[in-house]
């Protein structure tokens, strides 16, 4: 982009002396004749340079420039007053306090100046290869942040695949021993009890066979939908697989506790399903068997294994009892 420069000075005659001694300069010029006129332009443009002489009507460079400065956008545009009352210390200080970065003294030298519109273009051109830079890393640094949310949220999708079933949405087989191994080790270190509770649903296969294995899946969802109503947060439901359930029941100390609870899932998952399946509304029964297996401390290093086994077991006595029913394991 061609740099540009703003020439400020209300006599005609200095404008196009410095139109001629500045034509070779590979910028483009812009003149103003009053300091109102080059606020207004430095409004529109971002100048390289600004030339502006001390001595005009109504605003004087030291004004202009002090309305520069203090303009957050236009702070940093450097300044070189060209006056020829320059000459002592008193004004040179001035111009620097009101943002002069140089002067040049009238009758301007052509070396002179010439010699300092090539510095500060330099130094522009500088500025805006950095600038172009900055931006580009600001660039980068944004597509990265998005690359690593993008990469945060698919390693906790793949995460939460591993480990959940995939039609329900709850935790499956390897999550649910994970959360049982985590009950049996809270219940060691606070000397606490929790129950282990293996669901089947009683009727299931029927459910397929007569309408489907759609109609089946949307039975799955909803049972998975009800299990939580009477479990508390800390509670874990899971899906094993098939038609199997699982539940870690937290701080149960009575084992009646667990029962009735249970009983009233048992209750719950025997209500009617209104089921919607391509289109079809489909009202299905089916109830569960349910096997209750209480902690007790104490139980061995193998005490997950025995959880499981009494709570299937206990399970399977509700079928042989004549389903939809829970048991608790002695």
């Amino acid at each position: 982009m061609t740099p540009k420069i703003l020439i400020v000075d209300d006599t005609p005659a200095n404008l196009v002396a410095m139109r001629r001694l500045l034509a070779r300069s590979g910028a483009e010029l812009y003149e103003a004749t009053s300091g109102n006129a080059a606020l207004a332009l430095c409004l529109d443009h971002e100048f390289a340079l600004i030339l502006l002489d001390v001595n005009m009507p109504d605003m004087d460079g030291f004004e202009v420039a002090s309305l520069l400065g203090a303009a957050e956008q236009l702070s940093e545009t450097p300044i070189i007053f060209v006056t020829a009352a320059y000459a002592d210390d008193v004004n040179r200080l001035k111009g620097y306090h009101s943002g002069a970065v140089d002067y040049i003294a009238k009758p301007i030298n052509d070396v002179i100046l010439q010699s300092k519109i090539r510095v500060f273009l330099e130094l522009h051109s500088a500025r805006m290869k950095l600038r172009e830079a900055m931006a580009e890393l600001a660039e980068r640094n944004e597509e990265l942040h998005r690359e690593i949310a993008e990469r945060k949220l698919i390693e906790t999708m793949v995460r939460h695949q591993a480990s959940h079933d995939p039609l329900t949405g709850l935790p499956n087989r390897a999550l649910f021993r994970d959360r049982l191994h985590g009950a049996i080790q809270r219940a060691i270190r606070h000397h606490s009890r929790f129950a282990l509770v293996c669901i089947d649903i009683d009727g299931f296969k029927s459910v397929n066979d007569t309408h489907g294995h759609a109609a089946g899946d949307a039975l799955l969802q909803e049972i998975a939908n009800r299990l939580p109503v009477h479990l508390r947060s800390n509670d874990t439901v899971a899906r094993l697989g098939g038609d199997e359930f699982a539940l870690v029941l937290e701080e149960i100390d009575d084992p009646r506790t667990a029962l009735q609870l249970c009983e009233k899932l048992c209750a719950e998952l025997r209500e009617p399903y209104h089921l919607h399946v391509d289109g079809n509304a489909i009202e299905v029964r089916v109830g569960a068997s349910i096997g209750i297996a209480p902690y007790v401390p104490n139980e061995g290093a193998d005490a997950e294994e025995r959880l499981m086994h009494a709570a299937d077991h206990a399970m399977y006595e509700a079928k042989r009892n004549g389903k939809n029913g829970c048991v608790l394991a002695g």
